[in-house]
């Protein structure tokens, strides 16, 4: 079997050909590691590759399926994580000088799952700094390019979860997604990532951004290979706080080819009015919803609430989150983060607790709201993430700029699936996003699914050379060396700075006074004007 047709294979069709003894594990891992050899070079996908780890498991994997013992459609496939997944004896940095040297005792729930289900560590791969930050080359690890274009943006904050599957380095990688950062990396490179529904996988071992928001979920170049890896890492973990008790279905099994009797709500104006999507984008979506009801599916538009209230409420709630994750750090050594995420964190401090709360309870007026949306429609569908912009446009200010198209259904929480729905015409992914009820994840993969067959974008993969140019990226951004803030909110930030026990210097006061405008915006439009009985959406209920 030629390697190049093991680089991008899927996981189902290898899975079955392990399982028939027709292909061997170790063959499969000694290709995919001659790959990542020959490509990763330009992509820098990988932060840590464990190739001797690779075949070792490779070979029990091999002598248990050769003795008969054959695990299940994850034997022998080889899968790599998004590093801010702890593997016991294995570096875990999360792209930051903070942890360069931290080695975790134990490995992720998702982790041990995988490696039950015999599959096979790769390595570990870009991330954005904590799952946060932005593709920026102050940090330990430069960023992971974009396979369709080595100048662009792989997306974030699973960049070198996306950059890997993409270019046919592994067929499987772990993302995780707090606002986005499965579906925009697999939006811009052109293949599958499922935001799980909130519980359903345990996030337990992944290094936490927001413990409100976070979701552990895997990216897959195929809905089929998606599905596969959804039944390995999901289930209840009891010591997991954020996990849910809920029955598993057979994902795979409820993948279908007809959408007849579906009823789907397309969100259209999260991009059409709340977010400005260019004319090729609203050609692929409504060439999309086209074959969606030629498959059957009854599309009709829904209203929600605009996109801005969506993403005040994850910005209030994450950001201060991070901050707390962060703020010993912040004290003792700031300048171990770099300069991006700071500006992205710093700007928390203006958050109050009554911003906290009352993004809290707007979250708990958003998620019951779309009950009755969900009682309607067995799904949602609108715009996904795409195409990729330049690495050397990009800037730290436009993560509190505008409202994400992603946002909406982290604040909701059910699933949510991107899926490659065309490209532009100097061959960039564009994507969509189908969203379903809460632990209905399968409504969703089956939709997404029906959809790929009936349209084989994924047949198309981008081309890549080991002896390609890898091209400079220079940076457009400059840092201000002051910005210009009235004396109200210059004083604002300068007591919260104080009160949040950060003695800044003029540089890291700067950076934190650049989102500061922002943040005050955020904080002034939300609602304070709640019932006395309004309880927030994170009031828990207790084990039986």
């Amino acid at each position: 079997m030629k390697h190049i047709d093991l680089h991008y294979m899927s996981i189902a069709e290898a899975g079955t050909l392990i399982r028939d003894k027709e292909l061997s594990p170790v063959e499969y891992v000694k290709a995919l590691i001659e790959r990542a050899e020959a490509v990763n070079p330009l992509l820098d996908a990988y932060v840590l590759a464990t190739p001797e780890v690779a075949l070792r498991q490779a070979e029990e994997a091999e002598a248990e399926i050769t003795a008969g013992n054959w695990r299940g459609p994850m034997h022998g496939i080889p899968f790599a994580l998004k590093d801010i997944y702890d593997t016991a004896g294995i570096r875990t940095t999360a792209h930051s000088k903070q942890l360069i040297n931290n080695v975790p005792k134990h490995d992720a729930v998702t982790v041990r799952n995988l490696l039950n289900s015999g599959a096979v560590l790769m390595g570990k791969l870009a991330s954005y700094e904590f799952a946060h930050g932005g593709p920026t080359f102050d940090l330990i690890f430069p960023p992971a390019r974009n396979p369709w274009n080595l100048e662009s943006i792989t997306g974030g904050s699973s960049s070198g979860s996306a950059a890997a599957v993409a270019a046919g380095l592994v067929p499987a990688a772990l993302g995780s997604d707090t606002g986005g950062s499965i579906r925009n990396p697999a939006g811009l490179c052109g293949l599958v990532g499922l935001k799980p529904t909130f519980g359903l996988v345990s996030k337990l071992g992944v290094i936490a951004n927001s413990f409100t928001f976070d979701h552990a979920g895997p990216m897959t170049w195929t809905v089929e290979d998606c599905a596969i890896v959804l039944q390995a890492i999901a289930g209840y973990e009891q010591s997991d706080p954020s996990s849910v008790d809920v029955p598993l279905p057979d994902y795979r099994s409820a993948l279908r080819t007809n959408l007849k009797g579906l009823r789907i709500g397309h969100v259209g104006h999260f991009y059409e009015e709340d977010t400005k999507a260019s004319p090729e984008q609203k050609d692929a979506m409504a060439d999309a919803l086209e074959v969606l009801q030629n498959l059957g599916a009854i599309v009709e538009e829904v209203k929600l609430r605009p996109l801005e209230a969506y993403y005040d409420v994850k910005i209030v709630i994450a950001e201060s989150e991070l901050l707390s994750v962060h703020h010993f750090d912040f004290v003792n050594r700031p300048y171990d983060f770099s300069s991006d995420i700071r500006r992205r964190i710093l700007p928390a401090c203006v958050f109050t607790a009554l911003d906290y709360i009352s993004a809290m309870r707007t979250r708990r007026q958003l998620v019951d709201e779309a009950k009755p949306v969900f009682e309607k429609y067995d799904a949602l569908i609108t715009l996904g993430d795409g195409p990729a912009t330049k690495i050397a446009d990009y800037r730290p200010a436009s993560a509190w700029e505008s409202p994400k198209i992603t946002t909406a259904f982290n604040v909701i929480g059910g699933g949510a699936i991107s899926i490659c729905n065309g490209f532009t015409g100097t061959g960039l992914p564009l994507s969509m996003q189908i969203a379903s009820r809460p632990f209905e994840d399968a409504t969703a993969l089956a939709i997404a699914h029906a959809y790929e067959k009936a349209t084989q974008w994924c047949n198309r993969r981008p081309t890549l050379e080991a002896d390609m140019a890898k091209p400079e990226i220079v940076p457009k951004y400059e840092a201000p060396e002051t910005v210009d803030l009235d004396a109200k909110t210059r004083a604002i930030a300068e007591i919260v700075a104080k009160r949040n026990g950060l003695e800044l210097d003029h540089t890291l006061f700067t950076e934190m006074c650049e989102g500061v405008p922002y943040a005050l915006a955020m904080s002034w439009r939300l609602e304070t004007s709640f019932r006395r009985d309004e309880e927030p959406a994170n009031v828990f209920m207790m084990p039986n």
